[in-house]
């Protein structure tokens, strides 16, 4: 980063203009060309686990595929979308709890019934994006699977769902020099171009 302090008015010992200039690098894909603007659900809803104690009759109207398809149809209905909010993120808790047999996760049976890949295609019907939450560790912060150890299983496994965004965070990571392994993240996740 760059600072530079001018004067605005030479005459005028008030008033400074300042122009800051970013250095960043990044992929030449034509992804992330502005900031993530969107909704996620975690502020408000977290991960409320205990499905049998909302206050709503059932799970599913709290923190579910209904709670995100929902949140599509308002993003697009009060102007978000047209403001140039695109995603719609899920954050954690969406996860089972276990991976399928081929090491693949898979979403919370309750939750998301249909999957994540059926409210990517209604998010992406309103012209918008589906954004989701994984951990680089062995674990999410809630302790469902992190992602250490299926990077590329991972990867492909959100592109075959259309996520457009993935938030990663750095939570149970073993050890830090293992930090490095995010880089393989973006190797696999450069074969998707999805994200």
């Amino acid at each position: 980063m760059f600072l530079a302090f001018q004067q605005h008015n030479p005459k005028a010992h008030t008033g400074l203009e300042i122009n800051l200039h970013f250095s960043t690098s990044a992929l030449d894909n034509g992804l992330a060309l502005t900031p993530t603007m969107g909704w996620l659900h975690w502020e408000r809803f977290m991960c409320n686990i205990d499905c049998d104690e909302c206050i709503r009759s059932s799970c599913i109207e709290i923190f579910s595929s209904c709670l995100f398809m929902e949140m599509a149809d308002v993003m697009v209905k009060v102007g978000w979308k047209d403001a140039g909010c695109e995603f719609v993120c899920i954050d954690d808790c969406w996860p089972s709890h276990k991976r399928d047999t081929q090491g693949r996760l898979q979403t919370d049976p309750k939750r998301f019934p249909s999957g994540i890949k059926k409210l990517a295609d209604y998010v992406h019907a309103k012209g918008l994006k589906l954004g989701i939450y994984a951990d680089i560790g062995t674990s999410t912060c809630a302790g469902y699977p992190g992602s250490l150890g299926y990077y590329d299983i991972d990867a492909k496994t959100f592109a075959d769902w259309g996520v457009d965004l993935l938030k990663f965070y750095r939570r149970f990571m073993p050890d830090w020099h293992q930090l490095g392994e995010g880089r393989s993240i973006c190797k696999s996740q450069q074969y998707t171009d999805r994200f």
